[in-house]
């Protein structure tokens, strides 16, 4: 597993640990954007998930369980106390998922484009489809970046992508990534929503693959600790989309960090 710290190793013991968990096919280069926004109060770490970037491609497990026990050891192995967990997409859903099963070492929950709802049997279909659908080699990063949709996304997209004599090609295996969201397809994960004891950010993108109905389901159900927003003009990309817009809703979330 790759891990990535941003920014310097920061002064203050009371800094506040913050593990950054990318989606389905991504990387964790992803949060370039955002974490340059994040102050110095704030210990950044993102690691590329099983079976995507520099991680192991062809991981044998790729459960909702596996994906949890490489965020707590991660939290484990680098003495990452009660961090927030950031995730977008699958990845906000392994960070949901690490906290219904270990709240005592979660502090906060920012959930990007992620929720409980399931099961969703065509997910699986649509991922290979869309996996299918890449022009494998892309022949230059601006070409990759113009198929993911331009703009700080498309570019995002691009970056992630492997360079080898005759062109670009993606670092996730297709079956893979769609083991990935098998168990989404089959069940939902409401009852470990039920389970979270932190607070949690809950944000949608004005155009992005969240129901509203979804969000406003998670709130009702934990109204307590629960916050939902939508960022206008960002699609399920939220954190590439509008990094400045979304820094601005965490920052209001959590708590002042010290100094």
């Amino acid at each position: 597993m790759t891990c990535t710290a941003y920014g310097p190793e920061p002064a203050a013991q009371s800094a506040v640990p913050v593990l950054l968990l990318h989606g389905l096919a991504g990387h964790t280069a992803e949060w370039d954007a955002l974490a340059g926004l994040l102050g110095p109060g704030y210990r950044l770490i993102g690691y590329d998930a099983r079976g995507h970037g520099m991680s192991d491609r062809l991981p044998e497990d790729v459960s909702r369980a596996a994906h949890v026990r490489d965020a707590v050891a991660v939290i484990e192995e680098l003495a990452l106390t009660r961090p927030v967990l950031i995730g977008q997409s699958l990845g906000g859903l392994t960070a949901l998922l690490t906290a219904a099963a270990h709240p005592e070492l979660v502090r906060a929950l920012v959930l990007l484009e992620a929720g409980p709802r399931g099961p969703a049997p065509e997910l699986p279909g649509k991922i290979g489809t869309w996996l299918d659908s890449w022009p494998v080699p892309f022949a230059s990063a601006d070409a990759a970046a113009r198929f993911f949709g331009g703009g700080p996304a498309g570019l995002a997209w691009a970056a992630g992508l492997e360079a080898r004599s005759d062109g670009l090609y993606p670092r996730v295996d297709r079956d893979v990534m769609v083991g990935c969201v098998a168990e989404s397809a089959v069940r939902s994960f409401w009852r470990e929503w039920e389970q979270v004891r932190c607070p949690t950010l809950v944000v949608r993108g004005e155009s992005g693959a969240m129901p509203a109905s979804e969000a406003e389901e998670m709130r009702v159900r934990r109204p307590a600790g629960t916050r939902v927003e939508v960022v206008a003009g960002a699609g399920h990309d939220v954190h590439l989309d509008r990094p400045a817009e979304l820094h601005a809703l965490i920052e209001e979330f959590l708590p002042p960090t010290p100094g």
